[in-house]
């Protein structure tokens, strides 16, 4: 059924381009879900179990050391994940465990920009960070720079694109998408 409804979306968009309409603007995409990486600092709950609570960060190895449990992996794993996991094994040890974790210090969490612009490079992931926010960070662009061309480069590599001529003029700003760990923000 969802299919069929994408199918039929294609084929109208495509018939009001022929007949000369402006395609539809797509709906903005959102960041993927956070995923825990080295140093990170998480808080780990476990509700009316004050002993097992703690604030933890992510060794080298991925680890993470948990009462009871010894050395979890935490590494590549969105905190619901963790704290499913988590949640798993404890009950074993006991009854009906709640169990949350939160990344208080999100140190692995970095955006690049690359190319033409004034300051490239590495910059931390705090807060909603945009395309538009991250070239602020850059320091604006070098005199030969393609604004109208940028990319961003997810991790899956999934390339999305980024006028920031459109964006600026208020024309498309679904474009200026939320920045996920990782993201590469390249400026030919």
């Amino acid at each position: 059924m969802h299919r069929l409804v994408v199918v039929a979306m294609l084929a109208a968009s495509a018939a009001g381009a022929a007949a000369g309409e402006p395609a539809a603007t797509p709906a903005p995409r959102e960041a993927p879900a956070y995923v825990i990486g080295l140093g990170d600092v998480l808080r780990i709950v476990v509700w009316r179990e004050p002993e097992l609570s703690l604030d933890v960060t992510v060794r080298p190895d991925g680890m993470i050391t948990v009462p009871l449990l010894g050395d979890v992996t935490a590494i590549g794993r969105a905190p619901g994940q963790l704290a499913a996991s988590l949640t798993a094994e404890l009950g074993r040890l006991i009854e009906n465990p709640r169990v949350t974790v939160s990344v208080t210090q999100a140190v692995s969490a970095r955006v690049y920009v690359l190319g033409q612009m004034l300051r490239p490079g590495e910059f931390p992931l705090s807060g909603r960070l945009t395309v538009l926010k991250a070239l602020a960070l850059a320091g604006g662009f070098k005199e030969f720079a393609k604004p109208e061309s940028i990319v961003v480069v997810r991790e899956d590599q999934t390339v999305i694109p980024f006028n920031y001529k459109r964006v600026t003029e208020g024309k498309d700003v679904s474009q200026n998408i939320l920045l996920a760990a990782g993201d590469t923000v390249v400026v030919p």
